[in-house]
């Protein structure tokens, strides 16, 4: 999209998607963006959880209210409503819908369950992707921003072949945008793998690599389905994914350029921001 320095300071109109593990900094830079007032901030996680997956995520509350007499009356009678409030700075929805495998008495979901729902974000993160040429269109057409920043979500690496140059995905993001991967030190990985630890979230993960590690965990823990804990769970496949995922996001780096994470932190203002952009885009032409 910019084949120099002089080229992105200059664009009026500059859209980059940010890739990379969750929590180096994607979000928290499209913030410092998009309260410029100048950067429409897309997030790809938002409209998984609105647009793609709101309805079955409404519909799960509304399986549980049902199971409720007193709530069951009043939802068939229409006197209460339930939805999801999920926002930009909320995505506990979408979360805890994605949930956990293992024991149910400890807050889990049967496999097959689990797989379902790891099946539909799956395919609502490639839709939410593949609208990203759509959004830059009404970003600026329809609100009047100049530039526009794509957030993805950590997951990115799980749905797309960085090694296939007609991946349908990397390609519409390629050419209507410049790529740039948030890339974390060894020290950021075992940052990460201890803030999970303290606080286990649902992640989103390939079909065959979640097939691998269920097994793997049976295995290593010799127990059944039924005596998983979920915590626990999630907690061993975290780091098993970082070591997965990196050689995914050092693949998809070569669709554009990369960041490290340390240079990132330090960025406070959209300035900051441009400046930092387009000395990498120099460095990578040298």
């Amino acid at each position: 999209m910019y084949s120099t320095e002089e080229e992105w300071l200059l664009a009026e109109n500059k859209k980059v998607v940010l890739f990379g593990m969750s929590g180096l900094g994607k979000t928290h830079i499209s913030n410092i963006l998009r309260q410029s007032g100048e950067w429409y901030h897309y997030s790809i996680d938002y409209r998984i959880g609105t647009r793609y997956m709101g309805e079955h995520i409404e519909d799960s509350y509304k399986e549980d209210a049902m199971k409720s007499p007193y709530l069951r009356e009043l939802l068939l009678g229409d006197s209460i409503h339930i939805s999801s409030n999920i926002s930009f700075d909320n995505l506990a929805p979408l979360s805890n819908y994605l949930g956990k495998p293992g024991n149910e008495g400890k807050g889990g979901l049967s496999i097959e369950e689990y797989k379902k729902r790891q099946a539909q974000h799956h395919i609502a993160e490639v839709k939410a992707l593949l609208d990203t040429p759509n959004f830059i269109d009404k970003s600026n057409r329809i609100y009047g921003y100049p530039n526009f920043v794509c957030d993805t979500g950590g997951s990115i690496c799980e749905v797309v072949n960085p090694d296939d140059p007609n991946d349908p995905v990397l390609k519409t993001l390629a050419e209507n945008t410049l790529m740039v991967w948030i890339e974390g030190s060894s020290h950021h990985t075992d940052e990460l793998i201890k803030r999970f630890d303290e606080n286990p979230k649902p992640m989103c993960y390939d079909s065959g690599f979640l097939d691998l590690k269920w097994k793997e965990y049976l295995k290593i823990n010799k127990c059944s389905v039924n005596d998983v804990d979920p915590d626990d769970f999630v907690r061993w496949t975290y780091s098993e994914a970082m070591a997965h995922r990196n050689p995914i996001y050092q693949s998809m780096a070569s669709w554009g350029i990369t960041v490290q994470a340390d240079l990132i932190s330090q960025v406070k203002t959209p300035s900051d921001f441009n400046s930092l952009i387009g000395s990498t885009i120099s460095r990578n032409i040298k």
